[in-house]
Protein backbone atom coordinates (compact mmCIF):
# COMPACT_ATOMS: atom_id res chain seq x y z
CA UNK A 1 0.00 0.00 0.00
CA UNK A 2 1.18 3.49 -0.99
CA UNK A 3 4.12 2.13 -2.76
CA UNK A 4 6.57 4.19 -4.89
CA UNK A 5 5.13 3.79 -8.55
CA UNK A 6 8.69 3.59 -9.74
CA UNK A 7 10.17 1.54 -7.48
CA UNK A 8 11.38 -2.02 -9.24
CA UNK A 9 10.31 -0.68 -12.72
CA UNK A 10 12.68 -1.27 -15.59
CA UNK A 11 12.89 2.26 -17.72
CA UNK A 12 14.80 2.15 -21.25
CA UNK A 13 16.09 5.43 -22.01
CA UNK A 14 16.49 5.74 -25.81
CA UNK A 15 18.91 9.26 -26.92
CA UNK A 16 18.91 10.76 -30.16
CA UNK A 17 21.43 13.39 -31.51
CA UNK A 18 20.18 16.86 -30.22
CA UNK A 19 21.39 19.26 -28.21
CA UNK A 20 18.78 18.99 -25.71
CA UNK A 21 20.04 15.81 -24.96
CA UNK A 22 22.07 17.23 -21.79
CA UNK A 23 18.15 17.52 -20.27
CA UNK A 24 18.37 13.85 -20.08
CA UNK A 25 21.41 13.34 -17.28
CA UNK A 26 19.28 15.18 -14.48
CA UNK A 27 16.39 13.09 -15.92
CA UNK A 28 18.07 9.53 -15.25
CA UNK A 29 19.54 10.77 -12.22
CA UNK A 30 16.08 10.90 -10.45
CA UNK A 31 14.60 7.80 -12.16
CA UNK A 32 17.39 6.30 -10.51
CA UNK A 33 16.45 8.24 -7.37
CA UNK A 34 12.84 6.70 -7.19
CA UNK A 35 13.93 3.18 -7.31
CA UNK A 36 13.79 2.40 -11.24
CA UNK A 37 16.28 0.15 -12.59
CA UNK A 38 17.31 2.03 -15.98
CA UNK A 39 19.32 1.10 -19.03
CA UNK A 40 20.59 3.55 -22.02
CA UNK A 41 20.70 3.00 -25.77
CA UNK A 42 22.50 5.53 -27.73
CA UNK A 43 21.42 6.22 -31.49
CA UNK A 44 24.44 6.91 -33.90
CA UNK A 45 23.60 10.86 -33.56
CA UNK A 46 23.76 10.32 -29.98
CA UNK A 47 27.02 9.37 -29.65
CA UNK A 48 28.36 12.38 -32.02
CA UNK A 49 27.07 14.32 -28.37
CA UNK A 50 27.86 12.64 -25.62
CA UNK A 51 29.82 9.67 -24.84
CA UNK A 52 28.43 6.09 -23.16
CA UNK A 53 30.77 6.52 -19.61
CA UNK A 54 28.83 9.21 -19.00
CA UNK A 55 25.28 7.67 -18.95
CA UNK A 56 26.79 4.29 -17.52
CA UNK A 57 27.73 6.14 -14.54
CA UNK A 58 24.22 8.03 -14.37
CA UNK A 59 22.28 4.32 -14.35
CA UNK A 60 25.04 2.60 -12.81
CA UNK A 61 24.43 -0.11 -15.82
CA UNK A 62 26.39 -0.49 -19.41
CA UNK A 63 25.20 2.39 -21.69
CA UNK A 64 24.70 0.41 -25.07
CA UNK A 65 26.32 1.71 -28.58
CA UNK A 66 26.01 0.96 -32.41
CA UNK A 67 28.86 -0.81 -31.68
CA UNK A 68 27.58 -3.37 -29.06
CA UNK A 69 24.74 -4.16 -31.93
CA UNK A 70 27.44 -6.00 -33.79
CA UNK A 71 29.39 -7.78 -31.18
CA UNK A 72 29.49 -11.18 -31.92
CA UNK A 73 28.54 -12.29 -28.38
CA UNK A 74 25.68 -14.75 -29.38
CA UNK A 75 23.17 -13.23 -28.08
CA UNK A 76 20.71 -11.01 -29.76
CA UNK A 77 20.96 -7.23 -28.54
CA UNK A 78 17.70 -6.18 -29.63
CA UNK A 79 15.62 -8.54 -28.61
CA UNK A 80 17.15 -8.80 -24.73
CA UNK A 81 17.00 -4.81 -24.59
CA UNK A 82 13.25 -4.72 -26.21
CA UNK A 83 12.20 -7.46 -23.41
CA UNK A 84 13.54 -5.34 -20.43
CA UNK A 85 11.25 -2.24 -19.85
CA UNK A 86 8.37 -1.95 -18.48
CA UNK A 87 7.92 1.22 -20.30
CA UNK A 88 10.26 3.05 -23.03
CA UNK A 89 11.87 7.31 -23.40
CA UNK A 90 12.83 8.35 -25.83
CA UNK A 91 14.26 11.93 -25.28
CA UNK A 92 15.46 14.17 -26.96
CA UNK A 93 13.73 12.55 -30.45
CA UNK A 94 15.08 14.17 -32.88
CA UNK A 95 13.10 14.82 -36.74
CA UNK A 96 15.66 12.41 -38.59
CA UNK A 97 15.15 9.78 -35.83
CA UNK A 98 11.51 10.22 -36.10
CA UNK A 99 11.10 9.99 -39.38
CA UNK A 100 13.32 6.74 -39.66
CA UNK A 101 11.20 5.24 -36.78
CA UNK A 102 7.85 6.04 -38.87
CA UNK A 103 9.43 4.13 -42.04
CA UNK A 104 9.89 1.12 -40.48
CA UNK A 105 13.64 1.43 -40.24
CA UNK A 106 16.02 -0.98 -38.04
CA UNK A 107 19.59 -0.36 -39.19
CA UNK A 108 20.58 0.49 -35.39
CA UNK A 109 20.42 -0.36 -32.43
CA UNK A 110 17.46 1.63 -30.92
CA UNK A 111 15.55 1.53 -33.83
CA UNK A 112 15.88 -2.25 -33.67
CA UNK A 113 14.84 -2.51 -30.15
CA UNK A 114 11.64 -0.11 -30.57
CA UNK A 115 10.42 -2.39 -33.11
CA UNK A 116 11.25 -5.43 -31.53
CA UNK A 117 9.27 -4.27 -28.16
CA UNK A 118 5.78 -4.36 -26.84
CA UNK A 119 6.09 -1.68 -23.91
CA UNK A 120 4.64 1.38 -23.95
CA UNK A 121 6.62 4.22 -25.82
CA UNK A 122 6.84 7.69 -24.81
CA UNK A 123 8.41 9.92 -27.34
CA UNK A 124 9.48 13.48 -26.42
CA UNK A 125 10.21 15.51 -29.58
CA UNK A 126 13.10 18.53 -29.70
CA UNK A 127 13.99 20.07 -32.79
CA UNK A 128 13.64 24.00 -34.73
CA UNK A 129 10.04 25.29 -35.35
CA UNK A 130 10.29 24.97 -38.74
CA UNK A 131 11.20 21.22 -38.45
CA UNK A 132 8.55 20.49 -36.18
CA UNK A 133 6.04 22.29 -38.42
CA UNK A 134 7.08 20.38 -41.66
CA UNK A 135 4.50 18.40 -43.24
CA UNK A 136 6.97 15.31 -43.39
CA UNK A 137 7.11 15.94 -39.92
CA UNK A 138 3.42 16.14 -38.61
CA UNK A 139 3.10 13.35 -41.27
CA UNK A 140 5.04 10.99 -39.11
CA UNK A 141 4.28 11.87 -35.93
CA UNK A 142 0.71 11.19 -37.23
CA UNK A 143 1.82 7.87 -37.85
CA UNK A 144 3.20 7.38 -34.61
CA UNK A 145 0.62 7.94 -32.91
CA UNK A 146 -1.54 5.22 -34.96
CA UNK A 147 1.05 2.24 -33.92
CA UNK A 148 0.30 3.43 -30.76
CA UNK A 149 3.46 5.52 -29.60
CA UNK A 150 2.86 8.69 -26.87
CA UNK A 151 3.85 11.78 -28.26
CA UNK A 152 4.66 14.53 -26.32
CA UNK A 153 4.99 17.53 -27.95
CA UNK A 154 7.59 19.76 -27.18
CA UNK A 155 7.27 23.09 -25.51
CA UNK A 156 7.61 26.93 -26.64
CA UNK A 157 10.45 29.40 -25.83
CA UNK A 158 13.86 30.15 -26.50
CA UNK A 159 15.31 27.14 -29.10
CA UNK A 160 19.56 26.48 -29.49
CA UNK A 161 19.30 28.20 -32.74
CA UNK A 162 18.60 31.42 -31.37
CA UNK A 163 15.02 31.73 -32.43
CA UNK A 164 11.76 31.75 -30.52
CA UNK A 165 9.19 28.84 -30.87
CA UNK A 166 7.54 25.58 -30.40
CA UNK A 167 10.04 22.72 -30.41
CA UNK A 168 11.90 22.69 -26.64
CA UNK A 169 12.21 19.44 -24.85
CA UNK A 170 10.18 20.08 -21.89
CA UNK A 171 11.57 20.16 -18.84
CA UNK A 172 12.73 17.44 -17.17
CA UNK A 173 10.40 17.85 -13.97
CA UNK A 174 7.22 17.41 -16.22
CA UNK A 175 8.77 14.50 -18.41
CA UNK A 176 9.44 12.71 -14.93
CA UNK A 177 6.12 13.60 -13.62
CA UNK A 178 4.34 12.23 -17.47
CA UNK A 179 6.45 8.59 -16.72
CA UNK A 180 5.23 8.98 -13.01
CA UNK A 181 1.76 8.96 -13.78
CA UNK A 182 2.03 6.64 -16.13
CA UNK A 183 2.36 4.33 -13.39
CA UNK A 184 0.01 5.50 -11.39
CA UNK A 185 -3.53 3.18 -11.28
CA UNK A 186 -5.93 5.10 -13.01
CA UNK A 187 -8.40 4.61 -9.76
CA UNK A 188 -10.67 7.56 -10.45
CA UNK A 189 -11.83 7.31 -13.63
CA UNK A 190 -15.12 8.65 -14.65
CA UNK A 191 -14.77 10.65 -11.29
CA UNK A 192 -15.49 14.06 -10.75
CA UNK A 193 -13.17 15.66 -8.05
CA UNK A 194 -13.60 19.11 -6.79
CA UNK A 195 -10.37 20.51 -4.83
CA UNK A 196 -10.45 23.61 -3.30
CA UNK A 197 -6.77 25.24 -2.73
CA UNK A 198 -4.33 28.29 -1.61
CA UNK A 199 -5.36 31.34 0.48
CA UNK A 200 -8.13 33.43 -0.38
CA UNK A 201 -8.04 37.43 0.43
CA UNK A 202 -10.53 40.39 1.79
CA UNK A 203 -9.94 43.12 0.94
CA UNK A 204 -9.11 46.38 3.21
CA UNK A 205 -8.29 48.58 0.78
CA UNK A 206 -8.06 48.70 -3.19
CA UNK A 207 -4.24 47.51 -2.47
CA UNK A 208 -4.21 46.10 0.81
CA UNK A 209 -5.20 42.72 1.76
CA UNK A 210 -6.04 40.08 4.70
CA UNK A 211 -5.08 36.73 4.14
CA UNK A 212 -3.30 33.41 5.18
CA UNK A 213 0.08 31.84 5.00
CA UNK A 214 -0.63 28.95 2.54
CA UNK A 215 0.94 28.30 -0.50
CA UNK A 216 -1.24 25.73 -1.43
CA UNK A 217 0.90 23.32 -2.67
CA UNK A 218 -1.05 20.54 -0.64
CA UNK A 219 -4.35 20.97 -2.73
CA UNK A 220 -2.27 21.38 -5.41
CA UNK A 221 -0.67 17.66 -5.06
CA UNK A 222 -4.21 16.15 -4.24
CA UNK A 223 -5.00 17.59 -7.52
CA UNK A 224 -2.06 16.51 -9.63
CA UNK A 225 -2.79 13.13 -7.91
CA UNK A 226 -5.90 12.78 -8.88
CA UNK A 227 -5.41 13.85 -12.10
CA UNK A 228 -2.78 10.77 -12.94
CA UNK A 229 -5.60 8.50 -11.50
CA UNK A 230 -7.83 9.47 -14.42
CA UNK A 231 -10.28 11.46 -12.91
CA UNK A 232 -12.06 15.12 -13.87
CA UNK A 233 -10.55 17.29 -11.62
CA UNK A 234 -11.71 20.76 -10.85
CA UNK A 235 -9.44 23.10 -8.70
CA UNK A 236 -10.55 25.90 -6.99
CA UNK A 237 -7.62 28.16 -6.77
CA UNK A 238 -7.12 31.37 -4.18
CA UNK A 239 -2.97 31.45 -4.65
CA UNK A 240 -1.28 33.18 -7.67
CA UNK A 241 0.75 30.79 -9.79
CA UNK A 242 0.44 27.08 -9.31
CA UNK A 243 3.40 25.89 -7.32
CA UNK A 244 3.77 23.54 -10.38
CA UNK A 245 2.62 21.79 -13.70
CA UNK A 246 0.25 19.30 -14.82
CA UNK A 247 1.98 17.02 -17.15
CA UNK A 248 -0.10 17.07 -20.41
CA UNK A 249 -0.84 12.95 -19.82
CA UNK A 250 -4.22 13.65 -21.36
CA UNK A 251 -3.51 14.03 -24.64
CA UNK A 252 -2.80 10.09 -24.45
CA UNK A 253 -3.91 8.70 -21.77
CA UNK A 254 -7.89 9.99 -22.62
CA UNK A 255 -8.50 11.78 -19.53
CA UNK A 256 -9.61 15.57 -19.02
CA UNK A 257 -6.60 18.23 -18.49
CA UNK A 258 -7.33 19.63 -14.92
CA UNK A 259 -9.74 22.69 -14.84
CA UNK A 260 -8.19 25.24 -12.84
CA UNK A 261 -10.99 28.33 -11.38
CA UNK A 262 -9.28 31.27 -10.03
CA UNK A 263 -10.67 33.41 -7.20
CA UNK A 264 -9.69 35.77 -5.42
CA UNK A 265 -12.35 36.18 -2.12
CA UNK A 266 -13.69 33.66 0.32
CA UNK A 267 -17.60 34.29 -1.15
CA UNK A 268 -15.73 34.07 -4.70
CA UNK A 269 -14.34 30.41 -3.94
CA UNK A 270 -17.71 29.40 -2.44
CA UNK A 271 -19.92 30.37 -5.38
CA UNK A 272 -17.44 28.84 -7.86
CA UNK A 273 -17.65 25.58 -5.65
CA UNK A 274 -21.80 25.34 -5.39
CA UNK A 275 -22.13 25.36 -9.33
CA UNK A 276 -19.06 22.39 -9.16
CA UNK A 277 -20.09 20.46 -5.83
CA UNK A 278 -23.36 18.91 -7.16
CA UNK A 279 -21.69 16.78 -10.17
CA UNK A 280 -18.98 15.43 -8.24
CA UNK A 281 -18.15 12.37 -6.63
CA UNK A 282 -15.63 13.47 -3.37
CA UNK A 283 -14.97 17.12 -2.78
CA UNK A 284 -11.58 18.43 -0.58
CA UNK A 285 -11.31 21.38 1.16
CA UNK A 286 -7.62 22.10 1.09
CA UNK A 287 -8.05 25.71 0.69
CA UNK A 288 -7.08 28.10 3.74
CA UNK A 289 -9.88 30.64 2.97
CA UNK A 290 -10.14 34.11 5.51
CA UNK A 291 -12.31 33.50 8.28
CA UNK A 292 -12.88 37.39 8.93
CA UNK A 293 -13.20 40.38 6.52
CA UNK A 294 -13.83 43.79 6.57
CA UNK A 295 -17.38 44.53 6.65
CA UNK A 296 -16.36 47.48 4.79
CA UNK A 297 -13.38 47.71 2.06
CA UNK A 298 -12.35 51.88 1.94
CA UNK A 299 -11.87 53.24 -1.58
CA UNK A 300 -8.40 53.77 -3.19
CA UNK A 301 -5.50 53.18 -1.28
CA UNK A 302 -5.27 54.72 2.31
CA UNK A 303 -2.74 56.94 3.36
CA UNK A 304 -0.28 55.34 6.47
CA UNK A 305 -1.74 56.78 10.07
CA UNK A 306 -0.89 55.69 13.33
CA UNK A 307 -3.59 54.28 14.37
CA UNK A 308 -6.03 51.92 12.32
CA UNK A 309 -9.21 49.80 13.64
CA UNK A 310 -10.77 47.87 11.21
CA UNK A 311 -14.25 46.37 11.68
CA UNK A 312 -14.47 42.80 10.98
CA UNK A 313 -17.60 39.87 9.81
CA UNK A 314 -16.90 36.42 9.56
CA UNK A 315 -16.61 35.17 5.80
CA UNK A 316 -18.75 32.34 4.42
CA UNK A 317 -18.02 29.14 5.75
CA UNK A 318 -17.34 26.60 2.69
CA UNK A 319 -17.39 23.01 3.99
CA UNK A 320 -20.46 23.79 5.91
CA UNK A 321 -22.47 25.14 3.92
CA UNK A 322 -21.76 22.29 0.96
CA UNK A 323 -22.27 19.51 3.48
CA UNK A 324 -25.69 20.94 3.45
CA UNK A 325 -26.39 19.73 -0.08
CA UNK A 326 -24.21 16.81 0.52
CA UNK A 327 -25.76 13.60 -1.45
CA UNK A 328 -25.33 10.51 0.15
CA UNK A 329 -23.07 9.16 -2.61
CA UNK A 330 -20.82 11.69 -1.86
CA UNK A 331 -16.89 11.99 0.12
CA UNK A 332 -16.08 14.49 1.26
CA UNK A 333 -12.50 15.23 3.01
CA UNK A 334 -11.30 18.38 5.44
CA UNK A 335 -8.08 19.44 6.78
CA UNK A 336 -8.02 21.00 10.44
CA UNK A 337 -5.02 22.87 11.02
CA UNK A 338 -4.32 23.65 14.72
CA UNK A 339 -1.86 23.79 17.85
CA UNK A 340 -0.43 20.31 18.70
CA UNK A 341 -1.98 20.35 21.83
CA UNK A 342 -5.64 20.97 20.99
CA UNK A 343 -5.42 19.47 17.20
CA UNK A 344 -7.09 16.06 17.79
CA UNK A 345 -10.12 17.51 19.64
CA UNK A 346 -10.42 20.41 17.24
CA UNK A 347 -10.26 17.95 14.31
CA UNK A 348 -13.03 15.59 15.34
CA UNK A 349 -15.36 18.82 16.19
CA UNK A 350 -14.64 19.81 12.96
CA UNK A 351 -15.05 16.58 11.20
CA UNK A 352 -18.34 16.35 13.06
CA UNK A 353 -19.73 20.05 12.16
CA UNK A 354 -19.17 19.83 8.58
CA UNK A 355 -19.92 16.20 7.52
CA UNK A 356 -16.44 15.43 6.85
CA UNK A 357 -15.93 11.79 5.79
CA UNK A 358 -12.22 12.03 6.44
CA UNK A 359 -10.17 14.62 7.74
CA UNK A 360 -6.47 15.76 8.32
CA UNK A 361 -5.37 17.10 11.31
CA UNK A 362 -2.05 18.69 10.75
CA UNK A 363 0.17 20.81 13.48
CA UNK A 364 0.33 24.55 12.30
CA UNK A 365 4.24 23.71 11.61
CA UNK A 366 2.69 22.21 8.55
CA UNK A 367 2.81 25.66 6.91
CA UNK A 368 5.11 25.84 4.19
CA UNK A 369 7.56 22.41 5.35
CA UNK A 370 7.76 19.67 2.71
CA UNK A 371 7.80 16.99 5.74
CA UNK A 372 5.34 16.89 8.66
CA UNK A 373 3.36 14.64 11.18
CA UNK A 374 -0.37 13.93 10.30
CA UNK A 375 -2.99 12.47 11.62
CA UNK A 376 -5.88 10.65 9.67
CA UNK A 377 -9.50 10.43 11.06
CA UNK A 378 -11.48 8.26 8.95
CA UNK A 379 -14.75 6.81 9.33
CA UNK A 380 -13.79 4.21 11.65
CA UNK A 381 -10.03 4.49 12.55
CA UNK A 382 -7.19 7.35 13.33
CA UNK A 383 -4.57 7.02 11.57
CA UNK A 384 -1.05 8.63 12.24
CA UNK A 385 1.82 9.12 9.65
CA UNK A 386 4.85 10.60 10.87
CA UNK A 387 7.38 12.70 9.21
CA UNK A 388 5.95 12.08 5.60
CA UNK A 389 5.46 14.21 2.49
CA UNK A 390 2.85 15.97 1.45
CA UNK A 391 3.02 14.02 -2.04
CA UNK A 392 2.91 10.71 0.10
CA UNK A 393 -0.12 11.99 2.38
CA UNK A 394 -1.88 12.84 -1.15
CA UNK A 395 -1.53 9.04 -2.46
CA UNK A 396 -2.99 7.59 1.11
CA UNK A 397 -5.67 9.94 0.98
CA UNK A 398 -7.16 8.21 -2.61
CA UNK A 399 -6.18 4.94 -1.31
CA UNK A 400 -8.14 5.50 1.75
CA UNK A 401 -11.14 6.76 0.08
CA UNK A 402 -10.91 3.46 -2.74
CA UNK A 403 -13.71 5.03 -5.50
Amino acid sequence: MFANGFKGKNVLVGLTGGIAIYKVCELIRKFKNSGANVKVILSKGAEKFVTPLLFASLSGQKAYTEEDFFKPTGEILHIELANFPDVVVIAPATASFIAKLASGQADELLLSTLLATKAPVYIFPAMNTNMWEHPATQRNIEILKTWGYRIYEPASGILACDTTGKGRLPEVEEIFETLQAHFVKKTLLNHKVLITGGPTKEYIDEVRCITNDSSGKMAFLLAKEAYYRGAEVYLIWGGKDLPGVFPRINEFLGIPYPKVFPVSTTKEMLEVAKRIFPKCRLAIFAAAPCDFRPKTAFKGKLKKQEVLTLDLELTEDIAKTLSSQKKPDQITIGFALENPENLEKYALTKKQEKNFDLIVANPISTLSAEISDFIVFTPKDKLYFNQVSKDYLAKVLFDLVGV
